[in-house]
Parts: structure tokens; sequence; C-alpha cells
């Protein structure tokens, strides 16, 4: 299902953390959600399908799956128990409940585990619960708060990978303040600041808007370094020499300008040879920097 959030406010005091913010998210699509943190009053209205959070609150929570940050499992109990007190808690009918429990055991990689009690578990594995425990009553809409929070570098990229699975049928919104995570495993990025939205597209979008121009960065060898950046300081399309070493630049210019022919023609005229030239993607970090700088 679809979901449409239809000027949404959020506040605590006088302090808005959500100022009449509009989007729509589309099944098989997964968002990231880059904003505050904070609770309090709501007004607007946030649709899943045809149902509305004013008229079906009921229906809402039951086709929404949720995975909290600080994951609330009970640690003295085992993988199944668990799982199969959730699927009782949604009131998934009797005769389901152990097909469903071992469903989501093989969707979440927790065959080896599923004996095991949960305090046992590595963060890794006690993620895969959460994300099970989320799933177990096949939601609509999964939303997933800081999921790789605390895991090594191989525990994100299963869980990512997982996410991404599950994105392809659901729709997804996954709040991270980790953004090489969200540029990773996210379709599109929504920057909120100040309770507005900032930014809303692909990471390629967002790069494209970007007002840092389009980064080269280029080794000129077979001259001095001073003058090899007063050269290209001469170019006048170039913006800004970022960074020099010795014969290593980053250099910063309009993102339509073709300058690596002026950079070579350049280096043909005084004897000088390229040997790397390199484009350099803004990152989503920069991105959020300058979205959110004010």
């Amino acid at each position: 299902m679809d979901v449409v959030v239809e000027n949404l406010t959020k506040s605590f005091g006088y302090q808005k953390a959500v100022d009449s913010v509009s989007f729509e998210v589309k099944k098989g699509e997964i968002l990231g959600f880059l904003g505050p943190n904070g609770a309090g009053k709501n007004y607007g209205n946030i649709r899943i399908g045809k149902y509305s959070i004013h008229k079906n609150p009921y229906k809402i929570k039951q086709i929404i799956g949720y995975l909290p940050e600080h994951n609330p499992l009970y640690e003295e109990m085992n993988v199944i128990d668990f799982l199969d007190f959730i699927a009782r808690v949604h009131n998934i009918p009797k005769y389901k409940i152990i097909p469903k429990v071992m469903d989501m055991i093989r969707m979440c990689g927790l065959d080896n585990e599923k004996h095991k009690t949960i305090r046992e578990l590595s963060k890794g594995y006690r993620q895969r619960v959460g994300l099970a425990q989320a799933l177990i009553h096949d939601p609509e809409v999964l939303l997933l708060d800081e999921p790789t929070t605390g895991l090594d570098p191989n525990q994100i990229v299963e869980i990512r990978e997982l996410i991404k699975n599950i994105g392809r049928e659901k729709t997804v919104i996954m709040s991270s303040h980790i953004l090489a995570e969200i540029e990773a495993t996210c379709d599109r990025v929504l920057i909120i600041n100040k309770g507005k939205i900032v930014a809303d597209g692909t990471s390629a979008e967002l790069r494209n808007k970007s007002d840092k121009g389009k980064l080269l960065k280029i080794c000129i060898q077979g001259g001095e370094d001073e003058d090899i950046y007063n050269e290209l300081a001469s170019i006048p399309e170039l913006e800004n020499i970022i960074s020099s070493t010795p014969h290593r630049f980053e250099i910063q210019c309009e993102r339509a300008t073709e300058i690596e022919k002026k950079i070579f023609d350049i280096c043909c005229q005084n004897n000088w040879y390229i040997s790397e030239m390199t484009p350099v993607e803004t990152r989503l970090e920069d991105i959020f920097r300058q979205v959110t700088k004010n």
C-alpha cells in the first residue's frame, strides 16, 4: 500500500518538530527519513491505502510493522517462543502460527538460533529477531528506526540486504543517523530541517541539485606544483581548488562544464601528463550539511 502524509504537524510545547509536511511513499519503495526526533501533538492526516489515521486508527496499526531503535525483546524467551507470543498478540489464527513463525525464522536467517534464548544472541541476530516480530503479521508498511545501530560491518551488510529484499514487496520508511547507510539502502531520501522538507529525491537527484557542482580528483606529473596550481586556477570555469598535495589536486567546477578537455590541453602545452582524473561523488553527508546549515 502507498503511504500518503498530508500537512502533518508534530510539536512539543511551542517547538514544531514537523511543520505541515506532506509526502508520499509508494509500495515497493524504501524511503530514508532524515530529520529531528521528538514527540508531542499531532495534526494533519496520514493515509495508508484507503485507510485514514483519524477514521481507521486500529486498522492502520494492524497494517504497520515497527522496529524501534531499542528493540524491546524478552531476553529470557527463546526465539521460537518469542515469535509465537508476538503472533498471538497480533491475533494470528492458531493454525497459522507455527507456519508463520517458521517462515519468519527462514526469511530473517534465524534457523541456527531459533532454540537459543534472546539474551544469548549477538546484536545482529537480535535485530533479525526484531525484524521478524515486525513482519510476522504480514504488514503492508514497515517502519525502521536505526536498524543497523551497534552492528559490525558484516552484520550491517546482512541487515541491509534483508531490508532491500523486504522492500521489494512492502513500503519501507527507515530513519538513521548513519547517512551512508541511508544512501546504501534506500531508493529515496527525504530530509527535514526546522520542521520543513528541505530535500526529497534519489541520491543521484540530490547530487544533481547540490550547489557543490562537479568535483574532480586529478594527479598531474612532470611539473612544479606551484606552476600546475596556477595554470589550473586560471581556468575560468574552475570555481575552487579544494585541496592540493604534491601533484594531487581536488577541484570544483560547474556541473555542466567539460573542464577535463581544458585540463588536458594545459598539460599538453606544458609537457605534463595526467596519471589520474577521477570524478568524486558528492556524499549524502555533504548534501545534508548543505541543506540544514541554516
